[in-house]
């Protein structure tokens, strides 16, 4: 594994300000930080968008540039099959991330069009299902 895109959906560029107790206290651009000094050796990128079509523009273009993808599309997780269909169409393994656990949530988070086409999801565990999701993307 060398290289791996992050791409965050909907309002997560407001991780570290918005919904504390849910999201936590640390920007993603500071945790970003930490994750690029964890792992040296990969390539880690980041991609943030509200907008659903340049979500699934980013998702079809990651794999002519990366190896792996760690997505969390946010409330898109729970209405897009655009954005399922965008992980279905291309080659390289994806990763579902959710910062907190959609199943303790409201009911319609119980959904994700995006699980079927993943490799796995990660969900409930903070920011750190970030670095999770890239532990298991090194090992495979």
């Amino acid at each position: 594994m060398k290289s791996i895109l992050i791409i965050n959906g909907p309002n997560l560029n407001l991780t570290g300000e918005r919904e504390k107790g849910v999201y936590g206290k640390i920007s993603f651009v500071d945790f970003l930080e930490e994750l690029q000094e964890f792992f040296p050796k990969i390539k880690i990128d980041h991609y943030q968008s509200n907008i659903e079509g340049e979500l699934i523009d980013k998702i079809q273009q990651s794999m002519y540039e990366y190896n792996a993808v760690v997505l969390n599309a946010g409330g898109y997780t729970h209405t897009s099959v655009s954005i399922g269909d965008a992980i279905k169409a291309i080659d390289i393994p994806v990763i579902e991330v959710h910062i907190s656990n959609i199943f303790s949530r409201e009911t319609f988070r119980h959904t994700s069009f995006l699980a079927p086409n993943c490799i796995g999801t990660i969900s409930g565990m903070g920011l750190d299902s970030y670095r999770l999701a890239i532990e298991h993307l090194i090992k495979r």
